[in-house]
């Protein structure tokens, strides 16, 4: 079983203004809303891939229930805990003419260590040998900046494979756990390494630096319309970035992540791996907001992603 976990979970709303204009009177043309978060946005990919995931997250009043009811709407199988508070609702906003995109996230509601640690001893009697956890995204506010070490600590002890999914100082808190897997871009490994990382050469080193000091079994590194790295301890597959058109770049690394989960789960090769990550990144910057695209859009990419080993 695969397990998204989302601890700062948001209700993002969608929408598109052409030739936003700061300063200015702007109008929305058009307006979607979708249940977020990175480890939500994880669990829809899954779901259109195929497969099966849990839920597991903090939700708070009325944006929570929203959220906690589209996912049940979705046939989503979720292990929500509320809290007092409401959940924050995201702002995407798309500019087609200037081909942007910005987002204004809320802060969120505050969660207490004791309020995690409740939740995650709810996960941990669940999880078996093999399964995959998943923990992405932000901590609210409140949270123990170590909770990602602590997390991925005790679900690797539960048996578990961790993929790792956040930056800056949640990701490096997490990398003394030693996750099984982490997804940074080229930013946030340039910023882990202190250097700048542009090429899949330097890349591939300084992910390789990496796993010999953590004991991290898997890197891979997003590097947005240029493509990806895939760095193992046998081998470095360099995918490129499929040409498609763009609607939204929100959630194209979680849709990635999911294809990781799946992947992971079922023992695909790592070839197979790439081509069904990079197309599931490609066919879902496709769709407007965060919704999930549909897995014939996946299918039918598949056979077009260009990769070679390093």
């Amino acid at each position: 079983m695969i397990y998204t976990v989302t601890l700062n979970p948001a209700l993002d709303k969608t929408v598109e203004i052409p030739s936003l204009t700061v300063d200015s009177v702007n109008r929305i043309t058009t307006m979607r809303t979708d249940p977020g978060g990175k480890g939500i946005n994880v669990s829809k990919v899954i779901l259109k891939l195929g497969g099966e995931s849990i839920a597991v997250g903090i939700l708070g009043g009325n944006t929570g229930r929203a959220i906690r009811n589209a996912v049940e709407d979705m046939k989503i199988p979720a292990a929500f805990r509320f809290v007092e508070g409401e959940t924050r609702t995201n702002l995407k906003v798309i500019d087609p003419v200037n081909h942007t995109n910005t987002d204004l996230n809320e802060p969120g509601i505050t969660v207490s260590g004791e309020i995690l640690n409740g939740l995650l001893e709810e996960l941990l009697p669940k999880v078996k040998n093999g399964d995959i956890v998943v923990l992405s995204g932000s901590l609210p506010k409140g949270s123990p900046k170590d909770t990602y070490h602590t997390w991925t600590d005790a679900c690797k002890k539960a048996g578990a494979k961790v993929i790792l999914d956040a930056d800056g100082e949640l990701l490096l808190n997490g990398l003394s756990a030693a996750p099984y897997l982490i997804k940074p871009n080229h930013h946030e490994l340039s910023g882990l390494m202190g250097e700048t990382l542009e090429t899949p050469e330097e890349l591939e080193k300084a992910a390789r630096r990496l796993m010999a000091q953590y004991g991290i079994a898997k890197i891979v590194v997003s590097m947005g319309g240029a493509g990806a790295l895939y760095v193992t301890a046998e081998e470095t597959i360099y995918a490129e970035g499929l040409k498609v058109p763009v609607k939204s770049t929100v959630g194209a690394g979680d849709s990635v992540v999911a294809a990781l989960a799946v992947s992971e789960e079922s023992g695909k090769s790592l070839e197979d791996t790439v081509r069904l990550s990079t197309a599931c990144g490609a066919a879902n910057v496709m769709c407007s907001g965060t919704q999930a695209a549909e897995y014939e859009v996946i299918e039918e990419l598949m056979p077009k992603v260009v990769f070679h080993k390093l």
